[in-house]
């Protein structure tokens, strides 16, 4: 049987499949799956264990956040002395070893956003977009606000941001963390952003933006442009959470101001 792009020219799911990462129309062959998907599943599953496993070179990525030119980065840890006790006490990924090497990283009076790099669930993610979408954000910003000395947190949750926000003395704590990997996504990015972090927030208090990892997922760009218009909505309306919303998607042709507004005012309403 002929074929294109390794697919039988009959194959009904082709075209759907070349717009997905989704596991589609897999065939079969007699009473189980074909081979080749058999090891396609097998390949996607050892990515993503190792995604999980493989520790954050967390030297280079200071290296390489001081080269954005935002300030030298300081490195914190949570309780979590090892990989595997962070994936069996997820309690102690939520709170920090020692704080301290953040004293007077904060500004004066305090800043307006402390921006956090956090390992989370795949180390990998944060290696290969977390640069990128942290000079992407610092660009959207364009000297709007004052930013607090960047952190880069290991064997971190996201609920440790809200420790290291507290410390920062910041009204905004953006933490880009990396995603728990699937069987199509190894290296995604979320963004979680806090307004008036302080320990005990919930989710309900957190907006998320997710599915960070270019090019099949969000763009870096499009993450920023989203990620201001929450900022100045949260400040516009007080708080983050549920009772701000995104509508960035809707309007992408309108600023970040009149997106915030839109978004402020929504959250009012609710």
């Amino acid at each position: 049987m002929r074929s294109t792009d390794n697919y039988p020219v009959d194959d009904v799911w082709a075209p759907l499949r070349r717009t997905t990462q989704a596991r589609i129309g897999l065939g079969r062959a007699g009473n189980a799956l074909p081979s080749r998907r058999v090891l396609e599943f097998k390949a996607a599953h050892a990515a993503a264990r190792d995604a999980v496993h493989e520790p954050l070179d967390a030297k280079a990525m200071i290296a390489d956040v001081e080269a954005l030119g935002i300030g030298s980065p300081v490195h914190v840890h949570s309780r979590a002395e090892s990989r595997s006790e962070y994936l069996r006490r997820p309690d102690l990924g939520r709170t920090p070893a020692d704080l301290s090497a953040l004293s007077g990283a904060g500004l004066s009076g305090g800043a307006d956003i402390g921006i956090v790099l956090a390992d989370g669930l795949s180390p990998r993610a944060l290696a290969d977009h977390g640069t990128g979408l942290l000079a992407a954000l610092v660009e959207e910003f364009d000297g709007r606000y004052r930013l607090a000395t960047p952190v880069i947190a290991t064997q971190a949750r996201v609920a440790l941001g809200d420790h290291i926000g507290v410390a920062l003395d910041v009204s905004t704590l953006i933490m880009i963390i990396g995603e728990r990997p699937g069987l199509s996504v190894a290296d995604s990015l979320g963004i979680y952003l806090t307004h008036l972090p302080r320990l005990g927030r919930t989710d309900a208090d957190r907006n998320c933006i997710s599915n960070i990892h270019p090019p099949d997922g969000l763009g870096y760009q499009s993450a920023a442009r989203t990620t201001a218009a929450l900022v100045a909505g949260a400040r516009r309306l007080g708080r983050s959470g549920v009772a701000l919303k995104d509508t960035s998607r809707v309007a992408l042709s309108s600023g970040g101001e009149q997106i915030a507004e839109a978004a402020t005012e929504q959250g009012k309403v609710e």
